[in-house]
């Protein structure tokens, strides 16, 4: 029998302490900032008003903030979405104030500040309450998800596999949570879901890793839990990079070409893929590595009396 070790290209496990120190310093940055800056919470989660308006000619945004800024209206948000003609302006609720009054008196400011003939396309309005039972909602996905994870990886692969799944996890959830909150990018529901669908492409790569470890595990007679474990990532390595470019090059396109509307989303998925691809490779397997897993721990369990029934007749 070929000795599989052979095939090895790269000591992965080898360089635990670069993932170490990387995963640390990551991991600290994301925390700090979530605890000093905060989430900048879009409308979704704090409440307000969303307005859209439409203008004849491009707009000059700053021109808008002003103009909003000079009336009694809350602090908005103002941006373009979709085209420079069309602008959408998020502000916090104003006491004593509905839907109606508020599109209206943005509307006249707008229009005695532009060039151009200003329209109104849409209001929408999320309140307060709403947006804190969002955020409760969108909290309890995300452990939700997780804990079913938990139990999905004990059940197929073994305690220890669960445990470095979950920790990587958790780590490409924090550091692409922790780059919004860093960077003040405005966090809202499309990038709840972007989380959502990091968690479940970063199991899947991790999967895909560890099914190949339990395999050469079993099958490979010599070689120490490390040697494996290299030569399991070696195997897997190529269809995780090709799975991730072409990943990757599918949100870069939206990205840049989806338009301001996805552009949270879009970002959100660039890092969380880009993350969870390293954490497969580094983070879960080398979380395994240090729990001590071995061949016995992968071996199935015989049931009791099963050497009686087979020298039964």
């Amino acid at each position: 029998m070929r000795n599989l070790i052979s095939d090895v290209k790269f000591d992965f496990m080898g360089r635990y302490q670069f993932a170490l120190i990387t995963s640390g310093l990551l991991l600290t940055v994301a925390v700090l900032a979530i605890a000093i800056r905060g989430l900048s919470l879009g409308v979704d989660f704090t409440g307000g008003y969303t307005i859209e308006v439409g203008y004849e000619q491009a707009p000059d945004l700053n021109d808008i903030r002003a103009a909003l800024s000079i009336d009694t209206l809350p602090e908005s948000m103002v941006q373009t979405f979709g085209t420079s003609t069309d602008v959408l302006i998020r502000m916090a609720p104003r006491d004593g104030a509905n839907s109606a009054e508020i599109s209206t008196e943005v509307l006249k400011v707008l229009a005695d500040s532009a060039k151009s003939e200003v329209t109104m396309r849409r209001v929408e309005f999320v309140g307060p309450q709403v947006g804190e039972e969002l955020r409760e909602k969108g909290g309890i996905a995300v452990l939700t998800a997780l804990f079913g994870i938990v139990v999905y990886v004990w059940f197929r692969f073994e305690k220890k596999f669960s445990v470095g799944s979950v920790l990587a996890l958790a780590h490409d959830v924090i550091i692409t949570v922790g780059f919004f909150a860093l960077f003040q990018i405005e966090f809202d529901l499309t990038i709840l879901a972007a989380i959502l669908a990091v968690i479940g492409y970063s199991l899947n790569d991790t999967i895909v890793v560890f099914d190949r470890i339990r395999e050469n595990f079993l099958a490979m007679r010599t070689g120490t839990p490390a040697e494996i474990m290299n030569t399991s990532i070696s195997q897997t390595l190529t269809r995780t990079v090709i799975t991730s470019g072409t990943t990757l090059l599918v949100l870069l396109s939206l990205f840049f070409l989806g338009g301001k509307i996805i552009h949270g989303f879009s970002l959100a998925l660039l890092l969380g893929v880009f993350v969870g691809t390293y954490s497969s490779i580094f983070v879960a397997s080398l979380a395994v590595l240090k729990l001590g897993i071995t061949k016995e721990d992968l071996m199935p369990v015989e049931k009791e009396g099963a050497d009686l029934d087979d020298a039964m007749p």
